[in-house]
């Protein structure tokens, strides 16, 4: 019987020919067919859908999936790699695939055997896309405090309730679904229960949310009224195991967060290295007056340590330890580090930095994000003081 508190994350690192191979073929697919089309996506803020398809074409919905069920089986640090890379040119997309496979790590990690067989190939092939729906409009970082239940009745389970800001909320067609079984537990989590929850009869779609940034993904209300599933979509089919099974499922997430921060990070300092030494004033290239080098040396510094940061959290991960600290560092420092070098950005840009013909502007809006995202900034300072604090008891 599967628990909530297995830790099946050991993936030994890829062959670093493979790795270079693979990686090379995401930047070819990004300056081919990403870049073109990035600047009308975002402005207009429409679904990718060649673009999507073309992901699921590459295999990146099921990256993280074992190749047993039919994924690719990249490690942790392919895959902040891939992240990073792509997110340094154009952030919203990575949402896209990791929002799902955060659903798919939920089934492999913590899934029955007949779970798993059944859900994770259409998962990895992109068949079934969706993601994971914890918040709600009244809990999001407490994750204690969602009201949506599911009562088991017979051979099924019955779900009222709300999510809200759920990532492929509309073109998703499945979520990992957190619920309460048991709304008197005390403790609270001991009354919460995860479900693989595939849109139907009593799931509907609410709004779509007007963002600042992070555009052509939508994150839209999901309204659960008398929404029925079998009971076998009970993931690990013991109830009060949702809370960790959620929390678990966020050391992937954060990872992820930090590989976006670190995009928008390395992103940022492209950017801005390369106006500051197209742009002159005084007669010489800005790149060339003291004031432009210290913004510069600030923003390399910083894209270098959320990297090794991000890095050093999946390879934690890869080796199927806990790492709850070491994502939550990465998260925050990666992420605080996209939105210092997209604003010391603007800087530089200037005045034109305020122009949507400029890239800098995007980077600016989607960075913020990656600070509320996957837990705040705030909660993963808390997380990473009590676990120093526990490796460290006088």
């Amino acid at each position: 019987m599967a628990t909530a508190f297995a830790l099946d994350t050991a993936r030994p690192a890829m062959d670093p020919d493979e790795e270079a191979a693979f990686l090379d073929a995401i930047d070819k697919w990004v300056q081919k067919e990403v870049r073109p089309v990035v600047m009308k996506h975002d402005h207009d803020d429409t679904w990718p859908a060649e673009l999507v398809a073309q992901m699921q074409e590459m295999g990146l919905f099921g990256a993280t999936i074992g190749q047993e069920y039919g994924g690719l089986g990249l490690p942790a640090v392919t895959y902040a790699k891939i992240v990073a890379h792509i997110s340094s040119y154009w952030m919203a997309i990575t949402g896209i695939f990791n929002s799902h496979l955060i659903m798919a790590c939920a089934v492999e990690r913590f899934g029955t055997p007949a779970q798993k067989m059944k859900w994770l190939p259409k998962f990895a092939t992109g068949e079934i896309r969706g993601g994971l729906a914890l918040t709600e409009p009244n809990a999001g970082t407490d994750l204690q405090a969602i009201r949506t239940t599911a009562v088991r009745d017979g051979d099924d389970y019955v779900i009222n309730g709300t999510k809200t800001w759920i990532s492929n909320g509309i073109q998703g067609s499945c979520f990992a679904l957190l619920v309460k079984t048991d709304p008197k537990a005390d403790p609270r989590y001991k009354g919460m229960s995860m479900m693989i929850a595939p849109k139907g009869p009593g799931f509907t779609v609410g709004k779509k949310f007007d963002k600042l940034g992070y555009h052509a993904i939508d994150s839209a209300e999901l309204i659960f009224e008398d929404y029925r599933i079998p009971a076998d979509n009970l993931i690990g089919g013991v109830e009060g195991q949702g809370f960790f099974q959620a929390t678990g499922g966020l050391e992937l997430g954060r990872i992820n967060v930090a590989a976006r921060g670190v995009g928008l990070a390395e992103g940022s300092l492209r950017l801005a290295t390369e106006y500051a030494q197209l742009r002159q004033t005084m007669g010489k290239p800005i790149a060339e007056h003291q004031a432009i080098q210290l913004y510069l040396g600030e923003m390399v510094t910083r894209a270098r340590a959320a990297r090794l940061l991000t890095f050093d959290a999946a390879e934690t991960y890869d080796r199927g330890e806990r790492c709850d600290m070491q994502a939550g560092m990465a998260k925050y420092f990666a992420s605080e580090a996209a939105v210092e070098n997209s604003q010391t950005a603007m800087r530089i840009f200037g005045g034109y930095s305020y122009s949507k013909e400029y890239e800098i502007e995007r980077f600016y809006r989607d960075s913020m994000l990656m600070c509320i995202g996957e837990g705040t900034n705030e909660m993963q300072r808390m997380i990473i003081a009590k676990g120093w604090l526990k490796e460290n008891r006088t």
